[in-house]
C-alpha cells in the first residue's frame, strides 16, 4: 500500500467548504468513516462524521467524530489518551462514505484492542483474533 503524505493542518474554511459541498452526507447529517492505519493498511474501526466533526478533524489534525448514542462530538482519544492523527482523507465513489488514513495511538477499540474487527468466523465456529492489549 502507498504511503498517504501527511495532510497539512489547519485548512482552511474554503477548503472544507469545498469538500463538504462535495459529500452526500445522510438524512441524519452523517457519513460513515473507516478509519485505516495509515503505514500498514490495518482496519481499525469504523464511526460516523457530522459535518461539524469533518471541520473539527480538518482544523487541527486530529479525529473527531459524531457519537450516535450522545448525539454529540467524540473526540477521539478526550477520555483514553488514544488519538487518531489525520494522515489523508479519502471518500467513495458516491461521495458517502470516508476512508480515514490514520496514526494511531494506542488501541482504537473500546475493548483495549488495536482494531475494532477482531471477530471471525472458522470452521470451529466464531474466534477472537486478538486479545486486548497489556498497556504497563
Amino acid at each position: 500500500m502507498m504511503q498517504a503524505q501527511p495532510l497539512s493542518f489547519p485548512w482552511s474554511d474554503t477548503s472544507i467548504d469545498d469538500l463538504l459541498g462535495r459529500l452526500s452526507f445522510d438524512e441524519r447529517g452523517l457519513l460513515p468513516a473507516i478509519a485505516q492505519q495509515y503505514d500498514d493498511g490495518q482496519v481499525l474501526m469504523l464511526a460516523w462524521m457530522s459535518r461539524d466533526s469533518l471541520r473539527e478533524s480538518l482544523k487541527t489534525g486530529t479525529v473527531c467524530y459524531w457519537s450516535r448514542s450522545r448525539a454529540a462530538l467524540w473526540r477521539k482519544g478526550e477520555t483514553s489518551g488514544h488519538f487518531q492523527r489525520l494522515r489523508d482523507l479519502r471518500w467513495d465513489c458516491d461521495a458517502d462514505a470516508l476512508l480515514l488514513l490514520v496514526d494511531q495511538e494506542g488501541p482504537a477499540c473500546h475493548t483495549n484492542r488495536r482494531s475494532c474487527f477482531y471477530n471471525a468466523m472458522r470452521d470451529e465456529g466464531a474466534v477472537e483474533l486478538s486479545a486486548p492489549l497489556n498497556e504497563a
